[in-house]
């Protein structure tokens, strides 16, 4: 649930970009029925959202929690900002 901006900075191989602000416009394109790990920059907006998926119907919507922020202290290639 991070913005263009952040993502271009840093992400995790193989994630999908799909703003917070574009969530409702764009929850069909994401499979409920697969597992989905949202990721913010600290972990608040992804936990937002991932109750939002829950509620929608998802089967395994989880939270990173603390985000990519804490994501990057296991994998150096995923750069802090």
């Amino acid at each position: 649930m991070r913005e263009p901006w952040e993502f271009d900075l840093a992400r995790i191989e193989g994630a999908k970009l799909v703003p917070i602000s574009e969530v409702f416009d764009r929850i069909s394109e994401l499979d409920a029925s697969a597992e989905t790990t949202v990721i913010c920059h600290h972990g608040v907006r992804s936990a937002f959202v991932t109750r939002l998926l829950d509620r929608s119907g998802f089967v395994a919507a989880y939270n990173l929690e603390g985000g990519l922020d804490a994501y990057s202290s296991v994998d150096s290639s995923v750069p802090l900002y």
